[in-house]
């Protein structure tokens, strides 16, 4: 939609509106700089972990940070975060996306007054990333590690980790973005200890197995087992469904 408004906007253009544009000059305005930032998460050994990258250049050399970029004259939004998601972790379309929030603080940059748009990233646990060329190190860091609002983290990162972590934990009551995490063919058991990693809480086997399976759309059969040493745990892929009805509530913690 972006792009086609980006490419027929001068379709609507009247002769007043060229004649105001010929003598525009942006200039005369303070400058604003448009980045992406983005909340990658995963589960790695049993913990929810978030990409964290080490920065490598000024401002705050040194401190780790959430991936992210400029974006640039010709992208959109979802192309700059689909591009960085790239550059950073090497995952390519297909991983879910989606877009979290705006933060755009006057002094959360001291280069500029800069806008960051946030990204929400869920993947299945991946190979170490690669750090990009602004960043020294990247690595996946325990959430917990981090504490609830990602003190000590570079700009106000600390802040959009917090807000992208309680997105993900609310958006598994009532969705069915938990099986992202996972690498497909998966058991109940592997999706229960996602939310039970997510959420920070443990939970009944056989009452999350009976709600599972009676939430149409949520994991579909595949017909396969897999063996546990204790016996044969069926084996279930992705639904179709958006929305989970009805809801996995999260207990209190």
């Amino acid at each position: 939609m972006s792009t086609l408004l980006c490419v027929t906007v001068d379709n609507f253009l009247t002769d007043e509106d060229r004649a105001f544009l010929a003598g525009y000059d942006p200039r005369a305005f303070p400058p604003v700089a448009v980045t992406v930032d983005l909340v990658v998460l995963t589960v790695r050994e049993s913990e929810l972990c978030a990409l964290l990258i080490r920065r490598g250049e000024p401002p705050q050399r040194g401190r780790w940070a959430l991936p992210g970029g400029f974006v640039g004259p010709d992208e959109t939004l979802d192309e700059a975060a689909a591009r960085e998601l790239a550059e950073e972790t090497g995952i390519r379309p297909g991983a879910h996306l989606e877009q979290l929030a705006t933060f755009g603080d006057p002094g959360r940059d001291p280069r500029m007054r800069v806008v960051s748009v946030a990204y929400l990233a869920l993947v299945p646990d991946l190979p170490m990333p690669i750090a990009g060329t602004d960043a020294s190190e990247a690595h996946y860091r325990p959430v917990a590690e981090l504490g609830g609002n990602g003190a000590g983290l570079a700009f106000d990162h600390g802040r959009i980790l917090a807000e992208g972590v309680e997105r993900a934990r609310a958006k598994l009551e009532y969705t069915g973005l938990a099986t992202t995490f996972l690498d497909e063919p998966f058991t109940v058991g592997d999706l229960r200890r996602v939310y039970e990693t997510v959420w920070g809480v443990p939970l009944h086997a056989a009452n999350f197995r009976r709600k599972v399976l009676s939430t149409p759309g949520f994991v579909e059969p595949t017909g396969e087992k897999l063996a546990t040493g204790r016996g044969w745990a069926e084996l279930y892929r992705r639904g179709t469904t958006a929305h989970l009805h009805p809801a996995i509530p999260r207990p209190p913690s």
